[in-house]
C-alpha cells in the first residue's frame, strides 16, 4: 500500500493520538487569535478554527499551504526561524515541527514577539530516544552494505536543554513532560521511511535505498511490532506549555 501523509493527517484514528491531547493543554478558546506554527495541510490548524479562535497557519512549504487555504484556513509560508509578527496573538500552538530545526533560538525569539503579554506557547516535538531503534536499524543496514552510518537528522531535545531555551527566549516554562508514545503505522515501517525516514538516506544513491529499507524493515519490526504484528514507531515526545510575561 502506498504512503500516504495526507490521509493520515485526515485520519480521525490518527488525528487524535497526534494532536488532541496538545490541542486540549492548548485550550483554544473563541475570539481568541492564535498562530499554528508549522501547519502542514491545515488538519489541526482547522480543529483550532473549529474552536472559535481565529486562526493563522504558518509553514515552510508552500505545496501544505496550498493544501491548508484548500481547506479554507488562513494560511501563509514563512519560515519559522524567520517569525515577523509582533504581538499579534494570544497563544501559539505546534506539533511535530521544533525537531526538524536547528536554531530554536531563533523560533522562540519568534514566537515570544508574536504573543501578547500574557500570552501562551503550547506545543509537542521529538524528545529524547525518539525512533532510536528505527534510527539504530537504518545504521546497521548502511553499515553493512559498506556505506557510512547517517547523520541523525532530527533535533531531540531534553527537557532541561528545552526549558533553558524557552527561559532566554522570556518565555516562562508552565509544564514540560517527555514520555514514551509509540505510534501505529498502518503502512508498515518501509512506507514511514520514505517520507519521514527518508533525510536518514541523505546522500545515499536512490538505486540502493529500496535494499537499504528492505534491510532495516528486517532489523526494526520485530522490535517494534505487537502480539499481533502490529508495527509502531518508537516515538517519544516532549510536550510543553510555557507563556510570555505579562508586562
Amino acid at each position: 500500500m502506498r504512503w500516504d501523509a495526507q490521509r493520515y493527517a485526515r485520519d480521525a484514528s490518527f488525528v487524535p493520538a497526534y494532536g488532541l491531547p496538545v490541542l486540549e493543554l492548548l485550550a483554544p478558546q473563541p475570539g481568541e487569535r492564535v498562530l499554528d506554527l508549522g501547519c502542514g495541510d491545515g488538519a489541526l490548524t482547522a480543529q483550532l478554527a473549529a474552536s472559535g479562535a481565529a486562526v493563522v497557519g504558518v509553514d515552510g512549504s508552500p505545496e501544505m499551504i496550498e493544501l491548508a487555504r484548500a481547506r479554507g484556513l488562513d494560511a501563509r509560508v514563512a519560515d519559522a526561524q524567520d517569525l515577523t509578527f509582533a504581538g499579534e496573538f494570544d497563544a501559539v500552538f505546534t506539533n511535530a515541527v521544533l525537531h526538524w530545526i536547528r536554531d530554536l533560538s531563533a523560533v522562540l525569539r519568534g514566537v515570544h514577539a508574536a504573543l501578547r503579554p500574557g500570552g501562551r506557547f503550547v506545543g509537542e516535538c521529538g524528545g529524547p530516544g525518539n525512533v532510536a531503534a528505527v534510527g539504530l536499524a537504518v545504521t546497521a543496514a548502511l553499515v553493512g552494505r559498506g556505506l557510512p552510518p547517517p547523520r541523525n537528522p532530527w533535533h531531540n531535545r531534553a527537557a532541561d536543554e528545552f526549558e533553558a531555551a524557552l527561559r532566554d527566549a522570556g518565555l516562562e516554562p508552565v509544564s514540560i513532560e517527555v514520555f514514551p508514545r509509540p505510534t501505529p503505522l498502518p503502512d508498515g515501517l518501509g512506507s514511514w521511511l520514505q517520507v519521514f525516514g527518508a533525510p536518514l538516506l541523505a546522500g545515499v544513491p536512490e538505486s540502493e535505498h529500496p535494499a537499504i529499507v528492505a534491510d532495516a524493515v528486517r532489523l526494526a519490526e520485530p522490535w517494534l511490532a505487537d502480539h499481533a504484528g502490529r508495527v509502531s514507531a518508537d516515538y517519544v515526545r516532549l510536550r510543553f506549555a510555557a507563556r510570555r510575561a505579562a508586562d
